[in-house]
């Protein structure tokens, strides 16, 4: 093992041993290489006459660029947009997010966390995490209504096991007798559990009632107090869109981190849906336990131990990506901006319940509970949900996803308002063409 990668984990099993025994096989072997980069860091700040360290091409001063390039950058300079950022992210960014994360989170008012690591987007947060975190046979649980995803980076890559239970109850709310059951299954068998929460959830567009995040906090609380190890994952992909009173608004991760010292709490969240920026990739991982002494040690061990999977993953994430981020949410107007464009969804989800209230659809779908995020999904009754699908598509030029059998995706976010009930319209036509 490199003594660099020894170093981090002393440092982590010190402060808190349950999270030593949490991280994968990779996660202990991981470390933040010093080499090249420790020394380019240092000449950056030494160098004073010359420095030929860092592998990019300067002239002038300063970076050497192609004017067609620089054409398409608005407001940002080279050395802002085209170098290469640090494998942990532009300093002022993590720092800048971790700002918001206190201040959408008002629960995390006096908790420890780590500063956010800069990663290509939700989807790779999620992969950096399994990396760090998951061995091949760790569980996953996941409720039966999931990103597809998942599988693919968990279980295919990873090969972690998948372990699934109902996500809704009969009257229509999250099952958290579900989850418990198979949370507490599994915990006979394994020492180490791993609960992935997504909410907003994708794809049925579900955020649990306060009452319901709380029992879900005391579950995993649990289950940590009887002596297995959980590490409840928080992918807040379309964090902040939630259109409904008594529903969570902060992310359960801020009731999670302080529970208890075999309670792990990692949060993924970006720029990706908040900001509606989706092709920019940024996203965070963001860790929360308690901590037997000084947390600013043990939580720069696991940034490091993340930012070195970065480092051997794809090296670092774009700067210039990172940097209109920065610079957007460092904008004063920003707040009202993204205020506006809630406002548009929330519209659109409220003109989808309203839709779907006319009792004429009730013997061709249900509708499954819905309350924030992007999407919703109904159930059909009486055709197959592809078969539909492929009709709609074909004779109407109607695009929907179909989920199994019985079920369709709707996303209602890319709907403009006035377009719905011509949806849903069609949707039932072709539910009578195929009946």
């Amino acid at each position: 093992m490199n003594p660099l990668a020894s170093q981090l984990n002393e440092i982590v099993e010190k402060e808190n041993p349950h999270v030593f025994a949490m991280l994968s096989e990779v996660g202990r072997q991981l470390f933040f290489p010093k080499g090249i980069l420790s020394q380019s860091a240092e000449a950056k700040q030494k160098a004073h006459k010359l420095n030929a360290t860092i592998g990019i091409a300067k002239e002038g001063g300063g970076a050497m660029v192609l004017p067609s390039v620089m054409d398409s950058v608005c407001g940002l300079t080279a050395e802002e947009s085209l170098t290469y950022a640090p494998s942990f992210g532009i300093p002022q960014l993590r720092a800048a997010w971790r700002d918001s994360l206190f201040q959408k989170n008002p629960s995390l008012a006096g908790k420890s966390v780590s500063m956010p690591v800069v990663t290509n987007g939700i989807t790779h947060a999620i992969s950096i995490f399994a990396d760090v975190w998951v061995d091949p046979g760790d569980v996953i649980v996941l409720p039966d209504m999931m990103w597809g995803n998942y599988n693919m980076i968990l279980g295919v890559r990873r090969k972690a096991v998948v372990r699934q239970f109902n996500l809704f109850t009969e009257v229509g709310g999250f099952d958290v007798d579900a989850l418990e059951q198979r949370v507490r299954a599994e915990a006979e068998t394994h020492d180490k559990v791993i609960v992935l929460l997504n909410f907003p959830q994708n794809p049925t567009g579900y955020t649990v009632t306060e009452d319901e995040a709380d029992r879900i906090v005391a579950v995993l609380t649990a289950v940590a107090e009887s002596g297995t190890n959980v590490i409840a994952v928080c992918d807040d992909a379309y964090f902040g869109l939630v259109y409904e009173e008594g529903i969570l608004k902060e992310s359960i991760f801020s009731r999670l981190l302080d529970k208890h010292p075999r309670l792990l709490g990692v949060k993924l969240d970006g720029a990706t849906k908040e900001m509606y920026v989706w092709g920019l990739r940024v996203g965070f991982i963001t860790y929360g336990c308690p901590v037997s002494g000084e947390p600013a040690g043990f939580y720069e061990a696991l940034e490091r131990k993340t930012a070195g999977g970065i480092r051997g993953n794809i090296s670092n994430c774009s700067h210039l990506s990172q940097s209109i981020v920065l610079k957007a949410i460092s904008d004063l107007a920003y707040p009202v901006q993204r205020e506006q464009k809630y406002e548009l969804l929330k519209n659109r989800a409220h003109k989808v319940k309203a839709v779907l209230a006319d009792p004429k659809y009730s013997a061709a779908w249900d509708v499954y509970p819905f309350n924030s995020g992007y999407f919703m999904c109904i159930r059909l009754k009486t055709v197959n949900a592809e078969t539909l699908r492929v009709h709609l598509l074909d004779r109407y030029g109607v695009g929907l996803i179909a989920l199994g059998d019985h079920d369709l995706r709707v996303a209602f976010s890319c709907l403009e308002e006035s377009d719905v009930q011509e949806l849903f319209d069609i949707v039932f036509q072709g539910v009578q063409d195929l009946s």
